[in-house]
């Protein structure tokens, strides 16, 4: 089926043959030993599908740190060559890892925001003994049974989620004594995200009375409207990824439905999809636009700047992402894959562009962060399209630990 994924980066490395030995013969040896110096990267991320809305954004991201840190003069005086693609399903995912690490002689692999398709990358970088930073996948799994010594994760995992999101509906007195009604997205994300938010809804005093699982291709959400209007649910609790969010929303504000809406994953592209009047209700994030740092404002400047628009969090994890690895190659003066682990196990602080830094556990190779529930401002009160967004207080609080969301030790399955 596809055959000819391999052309276009086939193409792209014949071109840089030809242009090297053009330059050589120009006596132009700078520009062959930057290339033959250069650091190169295997990036991957779903540019098309139910996700692909925040691959392309994930792509911006990383290329603006890649021109950065070369404008800067590279890492070590090395530039970086950086190869991405379309990691398109799991099946592909895994194929275009290895021919990356395999044909392509990348350092490192990164990216993903399918959990799925992170999984069978990141087995791939186990098999070949090589560093996978698993930037936008969520899933529980991925930190835990799934674990391994090769992989980091940057974005927040599930628990952190469901524990961002369920606070805030448990003090808008959502949880206790309610009928909560879920949808779920049928794949890894999805499961892992409804186990978790089951546990939470139990744990205070809520009542699931249905939980059905949607295919991630599903576009028409009617059948299951008409199944909740049945269940005269109090919340309807979403479990769903991608544009399936973004379609469910504008489908229920459709149906005109009375019953309160929330949910445990939304990303800000698929939010500003939904559009203002459709959104309601509490929901996760890790980053967002509005954030008042001078290190996140400084990067929105430039972002948009650059392309003409607000970075979506998935922008914005890959940028930092990019900036977290150039600080562990410098650090460890070089890719060695070992002494990469080394570094991050050792806890090193990471500069987020959030009011505090934060660090990879050793134990499972989760970044610890502060993450923000969200809901949507008021009506008349947005700027612009892509402002109708109202982002609470960091999680956790300044005076409480950054683990304190997260899934403790006693609990972990992972095993390096």
């Amino acid at each position: 089926m596809h055959h000819d994924q391999g052309h276009p980066s086939r193409r792209r490395v014949l071109q840089a043959g030809a242009a090297l030995a053009g330059a050589s013969a120009l006596g132009a040896p700078g520009l062959l030993y930057a290339q033959a110096n250069a650091i190169r990267i295997g990036h991957l991320t779903p540019m098309t599908g139910f996700l692909g809305a925040l691959g392309e954004y994930a792509v911006m991201g990383l290329k603006m740190a890649v021109e950065e840190i070369n404008a800067g003069g590279g890492v070590m005086g090395r530039p970086i060559d950086l190869m991405t693609e379309d990691s398109v399903n799991p099946q592909v995912a895994a194929s275009k890892a290895q021919r990356m690490l395999e044909r392509d002689n990348v350092a490192f692999l990164m990216g993903e925001i399918n959990s799925a398709s992170a999984l069978t990358i990141s087995q791939v970088a186990a098999r070949n003994k090589k560093l996978f930073l698993s930037i936008g996948a969520r899933s529980d799994a991925l930190r835990g049974k799934d674990c391994n010594r090769y992989t980091f994760h940057v974005d927040i995992p599930v628990t952190v989620m469901v524990n961002a999101a369920g606070q805030a509906l448990v003090r808008e007195g959502l949880v206790k004594g309610k009928k909560i009604y879920s949808l779920t997205a049928d794949y890894l994300f999805g499961h892992d995200l409804s186990r978790q938010a089951k546990r939470f809804f139990a744990a205070n005093g809520g009542e699931q009375i249905g939980d059905e699982l949607v295919a991630t291709d599903v576009t028409d959400f009617s059948p299951y409207l008409l199944k909740i209007r049945q269940a005269k649910p109090d919340l309807i609790a979403t479990n769903l990824a991608g544009n399936q969010v973004t379609n469910f929303v504008k489908q229920y504000s459709e149906f005109g439905l009375p019953f309160a809406v929330a949910g445990f994953n939304l990303n800000t592209a698929d939010a500003w999809a939904a559009g203002e009047g459709n959104l309601g209700g509490i929901w996760p994030t890790v980053w967002h636009h509005d954030l008042k740092t001078p290190g996140s404002q400084a990067f929105v400047a430039a972002f948009q700047k650059k392309y003409n628009k607000r970075p979506e969090n998935h922008a914005w994890i890959e940028y930092v992402s990019m900036k977290i690895m150039a600080q562990a190659i410098a650090e460890t003066k070089g890719v060695d894959t070992d002494k990469l682990i080394a570094y991050f196990e050792s806890e090193a602080q990471f500069d987020l562009l959030k009011a505090r830094k934060g660090y990879f556990r050793s134990w499972d190779h989760q970044l610890m962060q502060e993450a923000y529930p969200f809901t949507v401002k008021p009506k008349g009160q947005a700027k612009d399209k892509q402002d109708f967004l109202a982002f609470g207080e960091a999680v956790p609080a300044a005076n409480q630990p950054l683990d304190i969301l997260a899934p403790p030790k006693s609990e972990s399955v992972c095993k390096m």
